[in-house]
């Protein structure tokens, strides 16, 4: 019996839209910043992986899964600037205590600070147990529930099947305004 080509991909558009299954693009090879006075998580976990560019490029990163986030004074920048001029691109939503959500968030990370609170923590895990498509016997951990204060990420992607952003604001800052959401890491 054959499947029709229409049903088939309107089955994996509604996984991807439902956060089951994870897009995969080539990423830009250029990192960005997210940052939150509070991130509360449901259904956490975490592994290694890569992301690639367009041009074969690989970045190791760590892989992180949230079925359900909230994010509170969310912001995210990116620095876009060209020769002589400073450019950053800021969104900024998630303020007055109505958090900016994301179902089925997926992140390509190259760090993380803050501080974090798990709960129902298994650390340790093979991966492949939490995401098929993990490398064999690599590092995971998993988590009922994450809350990380004062979050920093630099990261290389983020997708998710739905992600609300409450009081969005977005600016193209230039010269002395152009500052990302924090400093470099150390």
């Amino acid at each position: 019996m054959m499947v029709p080509a229409t049903a088939v991909a309107g089955g994996i558009i509604l996984g991807m839209a439902n956060g089951a299954i994870a897009a995969s693009f080539d990423v830009s090879g250029q990192t960005f910043k997210v940052g939150a006075s509070r991130l509360v998580g449901e259904g956490f976990e975490q592994y290694g992986g890569m992301a690639k560019e367009k041009n074969g490029t690989i970045h190791p990163v760590a892989v992180s899964e949230i079925a359900d986030a909230k994010l509170y004074d969310l912001c995210q920048s990116v620095n876009a600037s060209v020769p002589g001029l400073k450019i950053v691109l800021t969104i900024n939503a998630g303020g007055g205590g109505k958090p900016a959500t994301a179902k089925g968030l997926l992140i390509d990370m190259d760090s993380l600070e803050g501080d974090a609170t798990f709960t129902n923590i298994q650390i340790g895990r093979d991966a492949t147990d939490l995401n098929e498509h993990a490398l064999p016997k690599s590092f995971g951990q998993s988590a009922d529930k994450v809350v990380i204060k004062d979050l920093r990420q630099v990261a290389r992607s983020t997708s998710a099947g739905t992600f609300t952003l409450n009081g969005l604001k977005l600016k193209v800052n230039v010269g002395d305004q152009a500052k990302e959401c924090f400093p470099d890491p150390k």
